[in-house]
């Protein structure tokens, strides 16, 4: 049973307020999501009958208008109309947060256009809870949802490959099983983590090796949030210094020892210490 919090409510400036809404355990919303969507004339959702259940928990009487992306433009003028008469409008997804590959950017540009106040109210994210239990880097390229055609899909993978960071990205458990072999094909030697029904009853994590992967034999419930480690850098790559890493070893070599020089390279070159070691050498040899 919801307790209703002891706070006043505070007043709110007329604009757009982008509330984050629970991923799937209703529990995980904020004291001020509930504050602003009991504030808001009117709440834009995607499908009311997901979001109908969050305002009934918590016992929210504002009214939902049903703003998905086929309907979004075709609601626009209303919807801007209202907010400039005054209005407080809340815009939220089935889950998570606002116009992360859901709908609502094109309202956003509107509002902003028309110089009507757009303010964001943080809470749940996939890719941001992905991240934090995966592990990898928490340097990230978020992707959202790749296309559907093959040649495209092939396209946008290799150039993600090149990304040194860890990837996160959506797909549905209806076309995981098409992405599997090109995720093999460009991000050998890395890892990955499938996140699924992340914060409901069968929450799961699937953790493997890029190179051992499989095809799922049964399609996985629910919308996976996928996360790929960040790119492993041999940093011995190049094994021959540049005229440019000479030039610095130059100008170091009056200054500091052969070890100093070795040690300190060695960590920003991409050779081995042993090619920044004889070439100290040489130099001095040459004296």
């Amino acid at each position: 049973m919801f307790i209703n919090p002891q706070f006043k409510l505070k007043e709110y400036k007329n604009g757009l307020y982008l509330v984050s809404t629970p991923l799937g355990n209703l529990k995980d919303i904020t004291l001020r999501a509930i504050e602003v969507l009991e504030k808001s004339d009117y709440i834009l959702c995607e499908d009311t009958r997901i979001s109908k259940k969050l305002l009934d928990k918590y016992q929210i009487k504002s009214k939902l208008i049903s703003n998905h992306k086929f309907n979004e433009k075709k609601n626009l003028s209303k919807i801007v109309e209202y907010l400039k008469s005054g209005k407080i409008i809340s815009l939220i997804s089935d889950a998570g947060t606002p116009t992360i590959s859901d709908p609502g950017s094109i309202l956003v540009n509107e509002c902003i256009n028309n110089e009507i106040g757009v303010f964001p109210i943080p809470g749940p994210s996939a890719f941001a809870a992905a991240v934090s239990i995966s592990g990898f880097s928490d340097k990230f390229l978020f992707c959202g949802f790749f296309p559907d055609k093959k040649q495209q899909l092939s396209n946008e993978l290799k150039k993600f490959s090149e990304f040194e960071n860890s990837l996160v990205f959506f797909i549905s458990p209806k076309k995981i099983n098409k992405i599997i072999p090109e995720i093999k094909k460009n991000f050998n030697g890395r890892k990955i983590v499938f996140c699924r029904e992340i914060t409901k009853i069968y929450e799961e994590f699937i953790r493997k090796d890029i190179d051992e992967l499989e095809l799922f034999e049964k399609e996985p419930k629910g919308e996976l949030t996928v996360v790929i480690s960040e790119k492993k850098i041999n940093k011995n790559l190049s094994q021959k210094l540049t005229e440019s890493d000479m030039n610095i070893i130059k100008k170091m070599i009056n200054k500091l020892s052969t070890k100093e020089i070795t040690d300190i390279l060695s960590q920003t070159l991409n050779v081995p210490k042993k090619e920044i070691y004889n070439y100290c050498l040489k130099l001095r040899n040459e004296k």
